[in-house]
């Protein structure tokens, strides 16, 4: 008997890991017996249009919504509900993998849960396929090594663990490439923003959080040219002021990210009791909208988890 169809997705907004996580998880599970497909929650960013076109791999089908086409999901790189599909409530979720923290999230039937505090989640499905022995297909191992280097930022972010760096190296010999190199390219790919609204650089790569009855959203983009990026600062305040309005934000937090020295500018925007928040939680100060964040590269290790805390 056939078995019943799943779809296998990452979260909203989605980078570089949380599609190529879909696709290696799908493609593992319908190898052990599985009948899945893997779906994007969006349009591909420059960066992950780069990773595709490098590897010859089309882009999944669009959606933000399951219930009308199956009764059970699989989720990877999340598990908040807010970031899953918009009728998450109205489906079963049997499986997840992520390396993120666990909020907002509840079954009423067992599922397969596996969460390691690793750099990347393609990371932990890496040793899911070797544990099960079922061979990483070329081009699906450059796909995985290039979400590592995106989410480790070429394991240069402090999430960055050994295994991530063992990962990476094992996929780039397999895959056929010097990840140095062609991740230093990849980096660069994701960073030329000219051609995008300053909208669309907020919702490119965002993840909302509740906070303790806080609603705050954390967006971030990566550059090498912080200064240039910021010529266009009015126009972010702008959006993000609309979007606080239209979404109930309290808190709206804008990391711009230098790749080439590891250093964030943050704009940061909401109520006046949450900015003074984020400021004794990062030890910084909110100055016309812009906080210097040295050092600071990971929403997921270095923004979250003292943002979490204070409120």
């Amino acid at each position: 008997m056939a078995k019943e169809k799943e779809l296998v997705v990452g979260h909203k907004s989605p980078d570089t890991d949380a599609v190529v996580a879909a696709i290696a998880f799908s493609y593992y599970k319908n190898q052990t017996g599985f009948n899945t497909e893997a779906v994007a929650q969006g349009e591909p960013n420059k960066e992950t249009k780069f990773v595709f076109d490098k590897f010859d791999y089309k882009y999944p089908r669009i959606t933000t919504k399951a219930s009308d086409k199956v009764s059970k999901v699989m989720l990877v790189d999340h598990n908040e509900s807010q970031q899953s599909f918009d009728d998450i409530d109205d489906v079963q979720v049997t499986h997840v993998v992520d390396h993120h923290r666990i909020a907002n999230f509840q079954t009423d039937q067992p599922l397969y849960y596996r969460a390691e505090p690793l750099g990347c989640t393609s990371t932990i499905l890496w040793k899911m396929f070797n544990e099960a022995d079922v061979e990483i297909p070329a081009n699906l191992a450059g796909m995985m090594a290039s979400a590592i280097i995106s989410d480790t930022l070429l394991l240069k972010s402090p999430t960055t663990t050994d295994q991530d760096v063992a990962a990476v190296k094992s996929l780039a010999t397999t895959a056929g490439i010097d990840y140095e190199s062609y991740g230093m390219d990849m980096l660069k790919a994701g960073t030329d923003l000219d051609d995008k609204s300053t909208k669309e650089l907020l919702d490119m790569d965002a993840k909302s959080f509740d906070m303790n009855g806080h609603s705050v959203r954390v967006a971030q983009v990566n550059t090498v040219d912080v200064d240039h990026t910021l010529e266009r600062e009015a126009d972010f305040v702008k959006d993000i002021k609309a979007e606080n309005q239209d979404n109930g934000y309290n808190l709206f937090v804008l990391l711009i990210t230098n790749i080439m020295t590891s250093d964030t500018t943050g704009v940061i925007i909401g109520d006046d009791a949450d900015v003074a928040t984020f400021e004794k939680a990062l030890n910084t100060k909110v100055t016309d909208n812009k906080a210097d964040l040295p050092g600071v590269v990971s929403r997921k290790k270095q923004i979250v988890p003292p943002l979490n805390e204070n409120f």
